[in-house]
């Protein structure tokens, strides 16, 4: 369903009647040497970092905005107009409004889309979308499940569509730290890579939440998507009066698995590169955490897991190791993190130096020609933009940001059995064990499944 801005006032009210503004209203689409991209999703992060990101690039045109939430999508609507008019000096007021991303992507002149959902979101959409044609950026998590991650990389290879995954660590911009500690790792600079150490961030429990009326600018059916229903309350899914704080899904094993997916998908995925295991993972995991017993939000409290690759490397992750990731080999450690956050409200931990080793010399390290160069990609929208225009290699495509996350998502399906599990990476399925083999999927609302 495509909405004007004049018609989202009477949507509040009854969401869900038809509003559909003729596309002549909005003139002619950009100019053809321009990518035509349409932004699911305008809550927090798509306001705050993919939207303002891509219309950073003259080579790209933001044409239209989807949102479940009529209120997010006339803001979404008007942030792209004032965007573009800050941009060009002129007044604008020519964006698309959708409130079915099916519309959307039903829509020819889009080229592209920007998938900033809710985690539960993310692989459903993309699979419809590039089978509908469009290339995708899509925001990390790659998947709620391995199967749904499965399901979406298989996509992307069979329709050949760019998709790249939001992971930002990767790009020279803004954390050129990452490339390097994992080029440094790559080319033996701590000697023979022997375990690797993840620290993330942790999320607080909360109270318990009553049943509250749905909005009536929310469809929360639509919201919810291939999850199972489940009651409204304000707590469980986004503020309405508010962009900037976390919406309270990240907090609800229904939609996501917590801090291990959250950042682990950023911090694993920068640990595979520097371990060279990028298209793999693990071959046995282990571990325990704490949840809570009570509360709203249900994901892992603090924890510790573990994890055995097939050569012989190990991995722990644990919220109680430092923010980053730090590699050890038989002769010398690299730590890196974050120098700053994607988002305002993202967690704040104490500040560490984003790159330290066991000696100063092998941060000063030169690559030498005919060593290992890993991809030097610029910010990641900037480089998706580049693989659409040129073919100009992605620097997380789908297959690898389904690695990363799975591999989060095994170490959280080790934390909820409590067992050691055995992990054929190839074949991504556990060895003797069906019960945690029935943990790589969820039911689906027949009416958004894949």
């Amino acid at each position: 369903m495509q909405l004007s801005r004049r018609g989202l006032v009477k949507a509040v009210a009854t969401l869900g009647a038809p509003m559909i503004v003729p596309a002549s209203v909005f003139g002619q689409n950009a100019p053809s040497n321009r990518i035509v991209v349409g932004a699911i999703g305008a809550g927090r992060i798509g306001r705050s970092h993919d939207i303002k990101e891509v219309l950073k690039h003259d080579d790209a045109h933001i044409v239209a905005v989807c949102d479940v939430d009529t209120k997010r999508l006339g803001a979404g609507m008007q942030l792209v107009d004032d965007l573009k008019a800050q941009k060009t000096g002129k007044s604008y007021s020519g964006t698309k409004g959708y409130s079915d991303y099916r519309a959307l992507l039903a829509d020819k002149d889009i080229d592209a889309v920007l998938i900033s959902t809710p985690d539960h979101q993310h692989a459903p959409l993309a699979v419809h979308a590039v089978r509908a044609g469009k290339h995708v950026y899509l925001q990390k998590p790659a998947s709620l499940t391995i199967a749904e991650g499965r399901a979406m990389a298989d996509a992307v290879k069979a329709t050949g569509r760019k998709l790249q995954i939001g992971s930002q660590q990767r790009g020279q911009d803004p954390w050129p730290q990452f490339h390097k500690a994992a080029e440094l790792v790559r080319n033996g600079r701590i000697g023979r890579l022997k375990h690797v150490e993840v620290g993330l961030p942790g999320d607080p429990s909360g109270p318990e939440a009553p049943p509250m009326p749905i909005p009536s600018n929310l469809d929360y059916d639509a919201w919810l998507g291939t999850t199972p229903e489940i009651y409204y309350t304000e707590m469980r899914v986004h503020p309405q009066d508010s962009f900037e704080a976390r919406p309270g899904w990240l907090r609800c094993e229904q939609f996501g698995a917590g801090m291990i997916t959250g950042w682990g998908s950023h911090h694993v995925d920068i640990a595979h590169w520097g371990m060279d295991m990028e298209h793999s993972g693990p071959v046995e995991v282990w571990g325990k955490a704490e949840f809570p017993a009570s509360g709203l939000w249900d994901v892992h409290g603090p924890f510790e897991t573990h994890a055995r690759y097939a050569n012989g490397v190990t991995m722990t992750i644990s919220g109680a190791l430092p923010n980053g990731i730090k590699f050890i080999g038989d002769r010398g450690w690299i730590f890196v993190t974050r120098s700053g956050a994607v988002t305002a409200s993202d967690p704040a931990g104490p500040q560490i130096v984003p790159l330290q080793a066991s000696d100063p010399k092998i941060l000063g390290s030169v690559i030498g020609p005919n060593e290992i160069h890993l991809l030097k990609a610029p910010e990641q929208h900037r480089n998706w933009l580049d693989a659409i225009k040129t073919g100009a290699p992605l620097s997380a495509p789908a297959e690898i940001g389904h690695r990363a996350c799975s591999t989060c998502l095994l170490h959280h399906i080790a934390m909820k059995t409590g067992r050691r599990l055995r992990w054929d990476p190839k074949a991504e399925r556990f060895l003797g064990d069906d019960a945690a083999n029935a943990m790589l999927s969820r039911p689906q609302r027949a009416k958004y499944a894949v």
